[in-house]
């Protein structure tokens, strides 16, 4: 009987008569596979995300913590590497050629998992480097936050925060790997993952002397006076216009900030209306210079919840981070 072919030799025993030195054993064709690896340097890789995140040769040395001319240099390896420009001077700045937004999508799935391979998984938060990115509202700081911050520097001092305004490149972002998590009221599309941590209801924010003094809003009262709208997603507080166009309504915008905290601090004196997440009005309604009152009764609840990417899974710092916001989110207690 015929034994079968083996694909590739077995590697030599040792004492057997191979000349030295002897080398580790390559299987056939493996070699031509890892060529361009061979003459590369992986180290490079970081630095080109970084590059081609910032499209700024400064911004990119300040946040690698490298000189300018360093950084210059290093994109001149990138471009003499991957035989492209890879960042093109125009006058409003720098832009990715073809080649560098190809490198950029794959760099985003690449990377996570050189660090999962190269780090295993174990992760000892003490000890962790590096840094993490999450986006959100102030809305999510304000009432997430407090107890993220508190637990992150404590279990992991070394490592490195950066909260980013929630907006339309959110998604996009977490997607590319140029951020890590994205807290939000807004449920994520695929590819995305999402978790909702708790369930949040709206509620209207007036200065304490507007016309308007039912305890309870109608939808009248709200077409009725101006608003003062958090411009989030797509300049619009997309959730409440949501639920007032499925009601063939829309309501009159008297100012767009762009955060919670500034809607708040515009009511005073005016006319206007925030209608804000409970939690986020909470810490005016002992204030003489506000009145909180219900929302119109069409306005339901809604999920508040987290987004990453499904390749960050099994990650370990990935995983640590959520477990953090999850527990941040348990201790806050039902909304009133």
């Amino acid at each position: 009987m015929r034994r079968p072919r083996r694909a590739d030799p077995l590697p030599p025993a040792a004492g057997n008569g191979c000349p030295p030195p002897c080398g580790p054993y390559i299987p056939t064709g493996y070699a031509v596979r890892v060529e361009h690896t061979q003459s590369a340097d992986l180290n490079l890789l970081r630095a080109l995300a970084v590059l081609l995140e910032e499209r700024h040769v400064s911004r990119a040395a300040e946040r690698f913590h490298l000189s300018q001319s360093a950084m210059s240099r290093t994109l001149q390896r990138l471009r003499e590497t991957f035989g492209d420009e890879l960042l093109v001077r125009t006058s409003g700045g720098y832009e990715l050629t073809p080649r560098a937004r190809q490198l950029q999508a794959e760099l985003a799935d690449v990377l996570p998992r050189l660090d999962t391979m190269l780090r295993g998984d174990t992760f000892d938060p003490a000890t962790a480097t590096g840094e993490v990115r999450v986006h959100c509202t102030d809305y999510a700081t304000s009432v997430l936050g407090p107890e993220v911050f508190r637990r992150i520097f404590r279990e992991a001092p070394h490592l490195s925060l950066a909260v980013e305004p929630l907006g339309d490149h959110s998604a996009a972002d977490v997607e590319l790997g140029r951020a890590d998590l994205m807290i939000s009221g807004a449920m994520a599309a695929k590819p995305l993952r999402w978790e909702t941590l708790f369930e949040e209801d709206f509620v209207c924010l007036l200065s304490r002397d507007h016309p308007v003094t039912a305890g309870r809003l109608t939808l009248d009262d709200l077409t009725r006076h101006p608003h003062v709208v958090v411009a989030v997603l797509s300049g619009e507080q997309t959730m409440v216009e949501r639920r007032l166009a499925a009601l063939g309504l829309r309501r009159r915008a008297g100012l767009r900030v762009p955060y919670f905290s500034a809607a708040a601090a515009a009511l005073p004196g005016t006319t206007l209306i925030a209608v804000l997440p409970r939690r986020g009005a909470e810490p005016y309604a002992d204030h003489p210079a506000y009145r909180i009152a219900e929302a119109p009764a069409e306005f339901a609840p809604f999920p508040y919840g987290i987004a990453w990417h499904p390749r960050v899974d099994g990650d370990p710092v990935n995983r640590w981070l959520r477990g953090i916001v999850r527990q941040a989110a348990a201790g806050l207690g039902d909304a009133a």
